[in-house]
């Protein structure tokens, strides 16, 4: 719980302040759905890929940017960040196989099946990686005081 500062005006609180991990996945979510939706929007064509690559390559970068970010986190608690990021990826690990069995057995194959793959893995590690930051950083860190 955050204590107010008795210098900080009336309504403030002393909570650490993180990167905008959470955001940032989400907007490399938002890029992968939205790729994936122009790409439906061709069914059952062959769909254009500059665009859905594009989608995906910049997804793709805000994940990385987003995982260096987070690795130079502190006062994180990193304990619940792994308890509650390993099972939630497992599940969307699963829901992701679970997609592309669905595009593989609807026939959907070469650069589209690599495109959608792509923007798979986005969606199986930013959801996971929203739910666990959220988590753990309204969480007390290993050593911090309740």
């Amino acid at each position: 719980m955050s204590v107010p500062s008795p210098t900080a005006p009336a309504g403030a609180t002393s909570q650490q302040r993180f990167a905008p991990v959470a955001g940032i996945a989400a907007a490399s979510l938002v890029l992968a759905v939205v790729g994936g939706i122009y790409m439906a929007s061709y069914a059952p064509r062959r769909p254009p890929l500059a665009v859905p690559v594009f989608l995906a390559g910049a997804g793709g970068v805000l994940l990385a940017v987003n995982v260096v970010m987070l690795a130079r986190t502190r006062g994180l608690a990193w304990d619940k960040f792994f308890l509650v990021g390993r099972w939630a990826l497992l599940s969307y690990v699963i829901a992701a196989g679970l997609i592309e069995f669905a595009f593989v057995r609807d026939h959907t194959r070469g650069g589209p099946l690599v495109v959608l793959t792509a923007m798979l893995v986005l969606f199986a590690v930013n959801v996971p990686l929203i739910i666990s930051f959220t988590v753990a950083r309204y969480q007390s860190a290993r050593g911090d005081a309740a």
